[in-house]
């Protein structure tokens, strides 16, 4: 094969290219005279999916939370705080179980049967795989139960800081938040009342004006949970008083785990608090207090008197006696004789005509013999209380009470039905047929054919289902009476009396926001607005601020890095076109 060859001498590589040809540095100037050409696109659908998380990403504040809450009226309105925060920062608060991402579950102590729906209820939510965050009295005062380990739990007196707990278990995180609110190392009442909040029902406002109590009573394990008596101050109980009566609120129940008891921790005592909250409640609304034992109101008896003859107060109040018999009373450490209770109601009565007293009665409770269920009974026969709440004793774990000995189980079956006879055997309402009465309606009946209204006396009366009278005093006269109600009809020419406050929330709104704030809560569209808020539609303190700062914070980076790229690419193309 011939080998190859070449019969033309290769120059060197500059002097291939030609004088025609461009030199480098004409390449390098033509390159700012190109144009780039713009590719078109969906800027709409673009934005979109930049925006939208990974599918396998958990994003905070989004989730559907169900929130499930036993025992008292202290317990209800923990449980609306809760609610209100999660909905603020985003979270929907819905009422089907199954729908929900996570359940909050919010317990109470009182008794073994409460503590057993809440343990069920944890290892339903289980077996459901949802998220599950822990609340109420039971994770407070013994949060080293076996089914608590491994869920994340919030105190008592840490329900501002729900939001957090909350967040962190939608993550996967446990997080468990126990600690008690002090100031200066003095225990405060607990989380502030300011606080956003979805009122179970939006005409009642429910306000716990202390937490915790003085007793020590040997069958208590709330006493665990909430501690020593720890009070709100007079001046913020009001405010919160004056917010609800301005979010269209007409009914407000003071709650707490003995309300006698407040203000022996900060100097001040419970008519000095009723005087003051008197003042500001509207026409047409009405206050209702809750619980004290009788120690705490021996020495108010004639202020608390007058109070509850105001015409603006229920003339209600739930004193619990819990045994007629001395002896038991001593063994329970109650800090009072049965002296002291009939002294308390019959003063009362007389003082105070009319006036409904409820009261609480344990079953065999250990030691309780015969004859001191027998004392019991003759109280009860004797004072015929309209409304009696009966209690089989249960022994809870870590009281002093559970290390006694017990009552056979079925004798305290036995003493609970005996009693239970003894209250069904009379009528409180049959000699009110006929009366006319000015009743304030506030809710629906459970089987929804009537609505429910309280008289003066908090007696509950049942009235036609008629949308105006919701919210307002009727004239009604009483036709019918059963154990625990009576049946009014609307007085034909009366007047509808229309509290003087302003129109109530809807349900499932929140309460203490701005109007600014209520207004994207209500179509979840735009970002939380930067500038500054708005001027308050009711009231608004700036603790609200802290429970808003983590999103803020995401929103202001989320603003910055956008500004930063769109700088960078207005950079860029000014270089190219220059």
């Amino acid at each position: 094969m011939p080998s190859a060859s070449c019969d033309t001498l290769l120059d060197d590589i500059e002097d291939i290219v030609s004088q025609e040809d461009s030199k480098p540095q004409d390449r390098h100037f033509a390159r700012k005279h190109v144009v780039p050409k713009v590719r078109r696109r969906n800027t709409q659908n673009y934005l979109q999916e930049e925006n939208r998380p990974p599918s396998d990403s958990t994003i905070p504040g989004i989730q559907k939370i169900w929130i499930r809450t036993w025992g008292c009226s202290h317990n209800n309105s923990d449980g609306e705080y809760m609610a209100g925060q999660l909905a603020a920062y985003g979270y929907k608060i819905t009422e089907n179980a199954s729908d929900a991402d996570l359940w909050l579950l919010n317990s109470c102590t009182v008794k073994n049967p409460a503590e057993d729906h809440f343990r069920n209820s944890i290892k339903k939510a289980q077996e459901e795989n949802k998220k599950v965050v822990l609340a109420g009295c039971v994770p407070q005062a013994q949060p080293r139960q076996d089914y608590l380990k491994g869920l994340s739990i919030i105190g008592v007196q840490q329900i501002d800081r729900v939001v957090e707990v909350v967040e962190e278990t939608i993550k996967g995180h446990s997080v468990r938040l126990l600690g008690q609110k002090k100031d200066n190392g003095k225990r405060l009442g607990g989380a502030p009342l300011d606080l956003p909040k979805i009122r179970k029902n939006p005409l009642i406002e429910i306000i716990s004006i202390n937490t915790g109590c003085l007793n020590a009573c040997t069958y208590c394990k709330t006493k665990h949970a909430r501690g020593n008596l720890a009070s709100y101050p007079i001046d913020e109980l009001v405010d919160r008083a004056k917010q609800s009566f301005q979010e269209g609120v007409c009914e407000i129940w003071l709650t707490s785990e003995d309300t006698g008891a407040y203000g022996r921790d900060n100097g001040t005592n419970l008519p000095t608090l009723l005087w003051k909250l008197v003042e500001v409640i509207p026409e047409g609304a009405m206050l209702r207090l809750g619980m004290t034992n009788p120690p705490y109101i021996l020495e108010h008896l004639e202020e608390m008197a007058k109070i509850l003859n105001h015409p603006r107060v229920y003339a209600f109040l739930h004193i619990p006696v819990q045994s007629a018999s001395d002896s038991v009373l001593m063994e329970m450490k109650r800090e009072y004789c049965v002296a002291d209770f009939k002294r308390v109601v019959d003063f009362l009565k007389e003082k105070v005509p009319g006036i409904t007293i409820a009261t609480d009665i344990i079953c065999g409770f250990p030691g309780e013999t015969d004859q001191d269920f027998q004392e019991t009974v003759k109280l009860v026969e004797e004072y015929k209380f309209p409304s009696l709440f009966i209690n089989q004793f249960y022994p809870r774990p870590g009281t002093p009470a559970a290390k006694m000995e017990q009552v056979p189980a079925q004798v305290k079956k036995q003493r609970t039905k005996d009693l239970s006879r003894v209250f069904h055997s009379y009528n409180p309402y049959d000699h009110k047929i006929g009366e006319r009465q000015r009743v304030l309606v506030t809710e629906e009946s459970f089987d929804s054919k009537f609505y429910v209204a309280h008289n003066r006396f908090y007696e509950q009366v049942l009235v036609p289902k008629n949308s105006s009278f919701m919210g307002k005093m009727v004239e009604v006269d009483i036709y019918e009476s059963g154990k625990h109600f009576m049946k009014g009809q609307p007085v034909s020419d009366a007047k509808v009396y229309t509290p003087s406050i302003s129109k109530p929330f809807a349900k499932g709104e929140v309460s203490g926001l701005t109007k600014e704030f209520r207004n994207w809560l209500g179509n979840h569209q735009s970002p939380i607005p930067n500038t500054p808020a708005a001027a308050p539609c009711d009231s608004v303190s700036s603790r609200m601020a802290p429970q808003m700062q983590s999103l803020r914070q995401d929103w202001a980076l989320r603003m910055s890095v956008g500004v930063a790229l769109f700088a960078l690419l207005l950079a860029f193309l000014v270089k190219i076109y220059n």
